[in-house]
């Protein structure tokens, strides 16, 4: 989006503002405008599926003798598996949407939804949020996919699942659009920022290999890593167990990724207007 920009003073919340839009409006409002471009192109959620399906299909069958836990979680590799996948597909879905918000930036469209009667804390809650929507489509489909394969559904604890997903994709969406915002005027941090620790921290999940044979200072690492207690917490639910702690801890794990975001990207995005 292109064109002139009229020139008006940062606004902040205020009563003035509260008595135009509500904040559960502002934040709809930005969701509504976010997923616009998903919904007239649906095919770039199915396009971006291809490399799950690659790993499910190529990478998957080597895991029979390596996962050995997986019978014990639900009977098959699949079971252990297939979490996993999932969990990677909200983490690199959503670690790399802070990009389209650098774009708007940097073109000068972001400037326009700046001076629009809108909360500054509604632009970044509003974006973050319309990423539970890509995230649990795709894990439909990827679910769906692999039932004919040895799969079993489990729909409560699937459900429970996609929550905790739909949770980490709203904070690992936030800390995209926060880290895009910072790095406005050195887009090539963004990307360094996003790979150099997007890996690590996947890796250190246990996400696609069990880290019960890794060195000690690895498995120390994976203690710290909360995305390590998500990935155990989809893992249970999705073979149909419920364990207190497990779960207790995984959506505790995402809730808290989703809150600094959320936070952490309000603040930024009012400092940035002000």
């Amino acid at each position: 989006m292109n064109g002139s920009h009229a020139t008006a003073a940062p606004f902040a919340d205020s009563p003035a503002l509260s008595a135009r839009t509500g904040f559960l409006e502002d934040i709809g409002t930005v969701m509504v405008r976010e997923l616009r471009p998903l919904l007239r192109d649906p095919f770039s959620l199915i396009f971006s599926l291809l490399q799950p399906l690659i790993l499910l299909g190529f990478f998957g069958p080597l895991l029979g003798g390596v996962a050995g836990d997986g019978a014990a979680v639900g009977g098959s590799t699949l079971q252990w598996f297939v979490p996993g996948v999932l969990v990677m597909i909200g983490v690199f879905g959503t670690a790399s949407v802070g990009w389209s918000l650098l774009t708007e930036m940097q073109t000068g469209s972001h400037e326009r939804m700046l001076v629009s009667p809108l909360r500054r804390s509604s632009l970044i809650i509003g974006r973050a949020l319309k990423e539970m929507a890509p995230i649990v489509v795709q894990a439909l489909i990827i679910i769906a996919l692999v039932i004919p394969f040895g799969f079993r559904l489990h729909v409560a604890g699937a459900l429970t699942g996609l929550a905790i997903l739909g949770l980490l994709g709203v904070g690992i969406g936030a800390l995209s659009y926060t880290l895009a915002i910072l790095s406005k005027s050195r887009d090539w941090i963004f990307w360094g920022v996003t790979q150099t620790l997007t890996f690590p921290v996947l890796i250190l999940s246990g996400l696609l290999l069990p880290l019960d044979a890794a060195p000690g200072w690895m498995r120390a690492a994976a203690r710290v890593n909360p995305m390590y207690y998500v990935v155990t917490a989809e893992r249970a639910l999705f073979a149909g167990r419920f364990p207190l702690l497990e779960v207790t801890v995984g959506a505790g794990a995402a809730f808290a990724s989703a809150l600094l975001g959320l936070l952490l990207g309000a603040r930024v995005m009012r400092r940035e207007s002000a």
